[in-house]
């Protein structure tokens, strides 16, 4: 069930109305479970059992690693880690058109399951919540309480990735007076207007980018479309960033933020605390420092950067695509480390503006990888950038389109929010009203969420 679906508008109402009856007000977490689960098999019923398998064997480690932190936390991290390694990683080494893969059923149908949606996601919140709350050695939590942490709907297929001791704290009843109405509803707002009008329409357009479709691209165009994929999957995951929190607002949680105008950084370090920022936590909190981050000598914190993006880049996906993206930026994040002191000094606009426009230029071109799954295709893409075009007959495209669809996201980078929260403060309804009628009347074709596939 997606967010963008009016099977999800219906559910979204049923549940929200029946979480704050008086009546089930002593029953908020289970409803919220009951509904979260409901989301999920929505669809896929089949992956309902994996999830089951997922959230009762990690209570289990949970509460073994309570009592014996050193044995069974990692035995309840490699549980996890399986469980995405054999589900994300299997058609590395396996033919899933083949009648039989192996001679024994119940193997051959676990082989056989699609990729669960959002494996990635609750992996990472299942070993989040290992961790923290065998650090703080508290007493075991609530069996209803670990699951609405796991796998809480707004955030369950795509984030953002929340910490369990910032979760936990907030399960507590909620009343329907404390609900911030105006918040919520700019947050979703904004998450469709930036998903139906931007990233959909866009998409249209990057489409051009698979092979072999960009054989018939023009060079420029080449051009064109990366710094257009770059918008659009900023808008897509942005978009479903924004929605999450705004739902889970309505529900009286509050979600960390994900996205805060990656494209405006001045550093690629920068970028990495502005572009989905609860991934970048987790890894920085769960990986690169118990790796020994940067304690242990210059050589030591630059392996500790390869190996933490290398990762990475592999969460996303089983390919040399996604490897080479996540060295590549560990690679552009050690050799800016030792001139990061030197760049600071150097402070005027034009300078910043030149480091902008590099980091964008570099992150843009890298999310070729991320875009083109198969290295061959990538390579292949990325060629074409550098090399005159031979096709007679090349695909047109419009270039006033590709401006007005990507303008929402330059014109949010260069920080008109601000004037709308200041002296043009009386103009934020029509700014919002604008934008419903947009998302509503230019909306582009339908097309899932990117990190639907993580």
């Amino acid at each position: 069930m997606t967010f963008t679906s009016w099977q999800f508008g219906v559910f979204v109402a049923i549940a929200f109305a029946a979480y704050y009856l008086p009546a089930l007000r002593a029953f908020q977490v289970q409803l919220l479970v009951f509904a979260s689960l409901f989301f999920y098999g929505y669809g896929q019923p089949e992956l309902l059992a994996l999830l089951a398998v997922a959230l009762f064997g990690t209570y289990l480690f949970l509460i073994l690693a309570l009592r014996n932190r050193r044995a069974w936390l990692p035995v309840g991290i490699a549980f996890n880690l399986a469980l995405l390694a054999f589900f994300k990683y299997k058609l590395l080494f396996i033919d899933p058109a083949s009648p039989s893969l192996v001679d024994f059923a119940p193997l051959d149908f676990l082989l056989k399951l699609p990729l669960p949606i959002g494996i990635s996601f609750f992996v990472f919140h299942n070993i989040s919540l290992l961790v923290d709350l065998t650090r703080q050695k508290a007493g075991p939590p609530t069996l209803t309480g670990v699951f609405l942490y796991i796998i809480f709907f707004p955030q369950l297929v795509s984030g953002p990735i929340t910490r369990a001791e910032m979760f936990m704290p907030q399960i507590k009843p909620k009343y329907f007076a404390d609900i911030p109405f105006v918040e919520a509803a700019k947050w979703i707002l904004t998450g469709f207007f930036f998903k139906l009008y931007v990233a959909n329409n866009l998409n249209e357009m990057t489409s051009y980018m698979s092979f072999p479709l960009y054989e018939t691209l023009q060079t420029q165009d080449r051009w064109l479309l990366v710094f257009v994929y770059s918008y659009q999957i900023y808008a897509d995951f942005f978009g479903y960033s924004a929605i999450a929190i705004g739902l889970a607002l309505l529900f009286g949680y509050r979600l960390p933020i994900n996205f805060n105008l990656p494209y405006i950084s001045t550093s690629f370090s920068e970028f990495w605390t502005r572009w989905h920022i609860s991934l970048s936590n987790w890894l920085r909190t769960y990986l690169y420092v118990p790796l020994g981050g940067n304690r242990h000598g210059v050589w030591r914190t630059y392996l500790n950067l390869m190996i933490v993006m290398g990762l990475g880049g592999l969460w996303h996906g089983a390919g040399l695509s996604y490897l080479m993206w996540g060295l590549m930026h560990g690679l552009l994040l050690v050799l800016e480390r030792p001139l990061l002191p030197r760049l600071a000094s150097i402070d005027f606009a034009v300078f910043r503006a030149a480091r902008m426009t590099v980091v964008f230029v570099c992150v843009s071109m890298l999310w070729i990888f991320f875009k083109l799954p198969n290295f061959d295709h990538a390579v292949g893409y990325l060629a074409g950038m550098f090399t005159p075009s031979t096709n007679p007959n090349p695909t047109k495209l419009f270039y006033s389109l590709a401006l007005l669809y990507s303008l929402p996201v330059v014109i949010q980078h260069l920080g008109f929010r601000l004037l709308f929260e200041g002296r043009l403060r009386w103009v934020e309804p029509y700014l919002y009203g604008s934008m419903a009628a947009l998302m509503y009347l230019e909306a582009g074709p339908e097309t899932s969420f990117i990190y639907f596939q993580f």
